[in-house]
Order: C-alpha cells, then sequence, then structure tokens
C-alpha cells in the first residue's frame, strides 16, 4: 500500500462512516500513525440519503471527500481499498489493494441492508443503504412514471405506480413521506396527461406501530401524519416474498408493484477473520467490552454500528444510528490516547440525546429524554439537527439552499434521471424492460 513505517505505532481504521470519521478527527497530530481505509473515496450523510432517492438533494450535497477530511493531518493515510480479511495471529489486514500490518486496529465498518436470509426479497427489492443505490431508486421511480405514460396495460400502469416500502423506521417514514409530497405536488405537473391520484404508497410494518424504536405518542403522531398524506400504513403484517413483480405476506395481502424498497432492518458488516465467539451471529455484530475492546483481543476496537457491546440499558447493543458510533469514535479516540500515557482507559457510557424523524413538509416527531414534540417546531428542529451534522459549510449552505427553495416553490429539482436503471426482475410484466 505504500505506506512507510514511523516511528509511532500504527492505527488502521476499517470504514469512514460516522464512528470511523469521528475516530480519525480525534486523532489529528496525536503520536500515531493513522491510516484509514474505505472502499469509498467520500463519506456520506445516510439520514438524508432518502431525499437523493426522491429528488430532494443532489448526491453531492450530502458527502464530502474523505481526503478533504483530513488533509491537514499529520502522519495520516487514506487508501481507497476493500478490506477482505482481519489476519489476527500476524496483526494484518488483507485488503483488495495488498495487505498492511497494524499495531491497533479499530474496525467501523458499519452495518448493510438485513433480508434475514430471504435470497428472493434480497434479489428483487431495491434498498437504500448507499449513494449508488439512492441514485438507483431515483432513477426507477421516474423511469416507472414514464413507462406508465407509454403502457396501455391498465394492470402494468397500476404497477408501476404502485409503491411498497418495507419497515417502518425512520427511513421508510421519511421515504413514504416524501414520496406522498411528490404526488401532491410535484407529479402532476411533471405529468400532466397521467392521473397520478391514481398513484398508491403502502408502508408495511411488521410490528404493531412505525417508529418503534420512539415514544408511542410519537409513532401515533407520525402514523396519523402519513395517513393525512395519503400513504396506506399496514402493521402487524410481514413481508414473504417479492418475485420482481408481486409482493407476497403472511396474510392474503398482495401487492403488485413494479418499486419495491426495503428499509426493514440492517446487520453489520462483518469482516472474515474474528473468531466466532467474538460474533453476535444474530445481528453480525462483533461483541466488545465497555472500552471498545473485542472480545479475546487487546489491540482490536470495533466501534458504531458493528459493535456490540452490553450496557444497562442496552443489553441487545446500542441503537445502529449515528450518534452512538459518533460517541463510540470520540470516547475511544480518548481512550487510546490515555493507554498512550500509561493512563486506565474509561469505560464509554452511551448518552442517549434523544431521537427523531421527519415525515414531510412540516410535519416531524422528536423524543428528547423527558419530553416529545410533534409538528412544525419538530420539524425545524430536525433541520437544524441534520444541517449542524453535516461534514462541510458548503454541504450546509447547498442543503439549507435546497431545503429553502424547496419549502417555498414546493419543488424537488434533482428528479433526473443521470444513469437509467434496469431492474433485472421487471421482465415479468408484459412490457419491455424499463
Amino acid at each position: 500500500m505504500n505506506i512507510v513505517r514511523s516511528t509511532f505505532p500504527r492505527i488502521v481504521i476499517i470504514g469512514g462512516g460516522f464512528a470511523g470519521i469521528t475516530f480519525a478527527k480525534k486523532m489529528k497530530n496525536q503520536n500515531f500513525q493513522v491510516v484509514l481505509l474505505d472502499k469509498h473515496n467520500y463519506h456520506n450523510f445516510q439520514p438524508l440519503m432518502y431525499q437523493v432517492a426522491t429528488g430532494g438533494l443532489d448526491a453531492g450535497s450530502i458527502a464530502y471527500p474523505m481526503r478533504k477530511i483530513v488533509h491537514e493531518h499529520e502522519n495520516f493515510y487514506f487508501r481507497l481499498a476493500q478490506v477482505n480479511e482481519i489476519d489476527t495471529a500476524n496483526q494484518k489486514i488483507i485488503a483488495d489493494i495488498g495487505e498492511l500490518q497494524y499495531d491497533y486496529l479499530v474496525i467501523a465498518s458499519g452495518s448493510k441492508t438485513n433480508f434475514f436470509g430471504n435470497n428472493e426479497i434480497q434479489r428483487n427489492s431495491m434498498s437504500m443503504k448507499t449513494i449508488p443505490e439512492s441514485l438507483n431508486i431515483r432513477s426507477l421511480i421516474l423511469e416507472n412514471f414514464e413507462q406508465a405514460l407509454l403502457t396501455n396495460d391498465i394492470n402494468e400502469r397500476s404497477a408501476l405506480m404502485n409503491f411498497v416500502l418495507v419497515g417502518g423506521g425512520p427511513t421508510g417514514v421519511g421515504l413514504a413521506g416524501a414520496l406522498a409530497e411528490m404526488k401532491k405536488g410535484i407529479l402532476p405537473k411533471d405529468y400532466p396527461d397521467l392521473d397520478v391520484r391514481k398513484m398508491e404508497i403502502n408502508l408495511i410494518q411488521s410490528g404493531n406501530r412505525i417508529l418503534n424504536t420512539m415514544s408511542e405518542k410519537s409513532s401515533e403522531k407520525a402514523e396519523e401524519f402519513l395517513q393525512k398524506l395519503g400513504v396506506s400504513v399496514w402493521k402487524n403484517v410481514r413481508v414473504t416474498g417479492y418475485d420482481g413483480k408481486t409482493v407476497t405476506t403472511n396474510s392474503e395481502l398482495t401487492f403488485d408493484t413494479a418499486t419495491f424498497i426495503w428499509t426493514a432492518g440492517v446487520e453489520g458488516a462483518l469482516i472474515k477473520g474474528i473468531r466466532e465467539e467474538a460474533i453476535e451471529s444474530r445481528v453480525s455484530r462483533i461483541k466488545v467490552n465497555r472500552f471498545n475492546q473485542v472480545f479475546g483481543y487487546g489491540n482490536i476496537f470495533a466501534i458504531g454500528d458493528i459493535a456490540q457491546m452490553d450496557e444497562e440499558g442496552y443489553l441487545q447493543g446500542h441503537p445502529m444510528m449515528a450518534q452512538p458510533a459518533i460517541q463510540q469514535g470520540k470516547w475511544l479516540a480518548d481512550n487510546l490516547l490515555r493507554k498512550s500515557k500509561n493512563q486506565e482507559m474509561k469505560p464509554f457510557t452511551y448518552k442517549d440525546k434523544g431521537s427523531m424523524a421527519t415525515i414531510g413538509r412540516n410535519k416531524a416527531v422528536v423524543d428528547l429524554p423527558h419530553y416529545q414534540f410533534s409538528g412544525v417546531f419538530a420539524w425545524f428542529v430536525w433541520i437544524f439537527v441534520h444541517l449542524f451534522s453535516l461534514i462541510g459549510f458548503k454541504n450546509k449552505v447547498v442543503v439549507f439552499w435546497n431545503w429553502m427553495y424547496n419549502y417555498i416553490r414546493f419543488d424537488r429539482e434533482s428528479r433526473l434521471i443521470i444513469r437509467p436503471f434496469k431492474k433485472k426482475s421487471f421482465s415479468t410484466f408484459t412490457s419491455d424492460e424499463i
């Protein structure tokens, strides 16, 4: 990898998500050689990817160059790489660009979409964990409307205008709300010769309420918002299959759709090499102690979504969201600096700052530790928090401007088919492939 050994201990970070980037920034110009490896050369702000998928934001406004984040760091290296294996016996990682020794290893590989072993759904559905996937969804949505204009088959047109989203978490709820707003204010103008009123948005949740990690009050309010926007919310329904045309469930309920988006769960993005007893197989997360040390290893740490830490109140691990990842990244950096000074490391304690979700224009829900609220004020709080969390002043300005423009004009300027998306399974319909 052409990285010269220095006199300082080498820390290798796998992953440039919230956890990895936060840790890297805290290690700026310390007595360590730091190497960050990621398969992308940018950090992306995942909470806003659904807005890229629905044309509300450009992809570049939620991404930030990895090298620019750390370009002022001394003794710091970034390599564009896919890490395939960890050789713990020889203290090295094995990537597609070569091998690299480490003194300390920080695994921040994040999470990936969890299809719960259903290969058919994995093969035929759309997921939204990366920017390319968000762009694929955006292209598919717009291509489906273009195709709906051309077909004379009523059933095909209905399927092209039927959107089925699985998973009632913040991503699914936000995406459903954004689609509903497109139906109300944008699509009728873009497609005046198409009866957009027949567009359907179905949100399916296997549990008895959406946003089930938030308070019941917020869940009920979010469902009320969605229903007012015209979204059909199906609770206690579990999807069992999707063959590219028809969604089947554990009931008699079925949906014919050309757009099936899976946001029903995530699991850790494991890397081969960690011993099995250190893996929580149910959610593919790495077991760590209160210092983020991987069980059985003294110099390997895991932070963020990939880490499963048992803490009082979080016996199944911390939520796989940005805040735990950011806090663990900061805490581990401080602990390694203490360790380098022969000081005792301090156990991590998660500080729950609350959670929030947006449903659309002037509609959001916020849970603080001792207070819940919803509506317009919650929506402004959501805007402020997400603007503040974006990396880069330019991105903050661009996103703010886009939101204000969209709010005033009720428009989404980025509804562009930059690269057509070919949905293989769509050949099950009577028309040609999109």
